[in-house]
């Protein structure tokens, strides 16, 4: 498979509210913002103003459907990307070729996940899947290896791959885990923890216990 054709867990669904903040990403070394519209819908774009290059994560979000710039304040629209507004020249049409780079997004089994590849495409049913219903995120794991070395060191833990990519299921001390792994840059991973562990009870501390150490075997394993 194309690698910028894969799906990428990248942010839990909850952090990114509509028509609110921005929140930085990455995928495969790509630098993404990430917010939502006022009606929910959610945008992944090349974090990267085509003005001027300012990060769009250091703006804002405005008229419930755009993303505002922080150095002029150019707007660009959900969606499209397009600019639609220049506020130091109201009256002047916005050029028709400055346009935000978007990326394919979808809200699936809580994660919001991200397409890289140029071309548009629906999110295949499989994501939704990736994480049984009523589940909760335990916590989200930074690991400073390649993502080859964490999917290398999941098997040997107990986690199979699901059909979805980069989608595994386990246990950590006794409660069922569904693990999204995101590859951010070449040496920089996330592994999103799912379990049907309440929050706040003895299983979900567990849980989060075994994590730790999950991270420390992953990263050990790496430096070998």
């Amino acid at each position: 498979m194309n690698p910028s054709a894969t799906w990428h867990p990248v942010t839990p669904s909850a952090e990114v509210r509509a028509g609110a903040n921005i929140v930085a990403g990455f995928a495969q070394g790509q630098e993404l913002a990430l917010w939502r519209a006022a009606d929910g819908s959610p945008q992944a774009w090349e974090n990267r103003c085509p003005h001027r290059s300012v990060r769009f994560t250091l703006g804002q979000v405005t008229g419930g459907d755009r993303l505002a710039c922080a150095y002029h304040g150019w707007q660009y629209e959900a969606g499209s990307g397009a600019c639609v507004r220049i506020p130091a020249h109201p009256a002047m049409p916005a050029p028709r070729n400055v346009c935000a780079k978007v990326f394919a997004t979808a809200d699936a089994a809580g994660m919001l996940w991200v397409r890289l590849a140029a071309d548009s495409a629906d999110a295949p049913p499989e994501l939704a899947d990736a994480v049984p219903a009523g589940w909760h995120l335990a916590r989200t794991l930074t690991l400073r290896v390649a993502a080859s070395e964490v999917r290398a060191a999941l098997a040997p833990h107990g986690f199979a791959s699901t059909g979805t990519p980069d989608a595994w299921q386990g246990t950590l001390d006794g409660s069922p885990v569904a693990a999204l792994l995101l590859d951010a840059q070449p040496q920089l991973s996330f592994l999103h923890l799912w379990t049907d562990a309440a929050p706040g009870s003895d299983a979900m501390a567990r849980v989060h216990r075994a994590a730790r150490q999950l991270r420390s075997d992953i990263e050990a394993a790496a430096s070998h």
